[in-house]
């Protein structure tokens, strides 16, 4: 892995001019080559401009003197300006592969999480079955990420870490990465995935030393520890449900869930229905059933993603936004 210790501090808490703060091992990799490809460009154009303003300014059409031919074959300068890019070409081809295998091969102890990415919110389950809207992660251990699409292509890009890796329906993708600093830091979508594209965004937690494990073995636990109505709140905000169904009313995706329990329920077959709990239930699991007059049937079903008491709690939590209950 390509290190460049003299800089590394002080790139980890400034960043640069181009880059943010460098958040994991690999990022002093990614930036060296960055920069190295950045400073060959800069000077080749510079020189480039420069010899081409003052022969453009020496050899300038002037009244009086006659145009000649000067230009000649030099087999020197030809192989000069042929091999010099080809070694810089050479060099940054090894750098670029070194730093590719480093980011495709995570070490044997790495810490697996699963990541479900769909219109528009993520998904970080953990080993233990938890899942989470945002990813937390112990510092200085290397995390492994098995990705997976739920409807279009999606893309996970952790600019603090150089990582980026497209997330594809139908099969699974992978990255890894290794955090240097307890922080957080953004998860962006960078694959136009519609028209919630911009808000797909999440935080990678870093957790310092002896942290990670007491924050996991709690949060997997909420629902022993918070009242329903707040469990509900959170299992809504963790599974993405606000990237469509709003709680203040505002159009959306979906239908908004402030007043929704308890009230009658146009469907797009023409019937109605009142939402309660069997409703909600039922559209949980089997969201193509009764389709909801004016809204497209998008919603992906749930069926063995969220379980009996989570329903419980989701429906709880739908009661406070609509004052209380029936």
């Amino acid at each position: 892995m390509i290190a460049l210790p003299g800089f590394a501090p002080l790139a980890q808490q400034m960043g640069s001019f181009w880059m943010p703060p460098q958040g994991s091992t690999t990022a002093a990799g990614v930036d060296f080559l960055f920069d190295f490809i950045f400073w060959i460009c800069a000077v080749f154009f510079l020189g480039i401009v420069l010899v081409m303003a003052v022969f453009t300014w020496k050899y300038r059409r002037r009244p009086g003197v006659e145009a000649q031919k000067t230009a000649t074959h030099n087999t020197a300068l030809e192989i000069t300006w042929s091999v010099i890019p080809l070694i810089l070409v050479i060099v940054i081809f090894i750098l670029g592969f070194q730093i590719y295998l480093d980011l495709q091969t995570p070490p044997a102890n790495a810490y697996e999480v699963q990541v479900s990415a769909q219109k528009w919110s993520w998904n970080f389950t953990y080993p233990n079955g938890y899942i989470d809207s945002d990813l937390h992660v112990p510092v200085d251990r290397p995390v492994r990420l098995v990705m997976q699409s739920e409807d279009v292509i999606h893309s996970l890009f952790v600019p603090a870490f150089r990582i980026k890796m497209d997330v594809v329906p139908g099969r699974y993708t992978k990255t890894w990465f290794r955090a240097t600093q307890p922080g957080e830091y953004v998860i962006f979508c960078t694959e136009y995935c519609g028209t919630g594209h911009s808000d797909m965004l999440a935080q990678v937690v870093v957790h310092p030393a002896g942290e990670f494990e007491t924050w996991l073995d709690k949060a997997s636990n909420f629902l022993e520890t918070l009242p329903p109505d707040e469990a509900g709140e959170k299992l809504f905000v963790a599974r993405g449900c606000p990237q469509c169904h709003s709680v203040d009313g505002s159009a959306g995706i979906g239908p908004s869930f402030q007043g929704l329990y308890g009230s009658s329920h146009a469907l797009a077959d023409g019937s109605s229905v009142t939402v309660d709990e069997n409703y909600v239930r039922e559209s949980i699991l089997d969201p193509q059933v009764k389709i909801t007059a004016g809204y497209e049937p998008v919603m992906p079903t749930y069926q063995g993603r969220l379980k009996d008491e989570e329903i419980t709690a989701v429906i709880a939590y739908m009661k406070t936004l609509s004052g209380g209950g029936e």
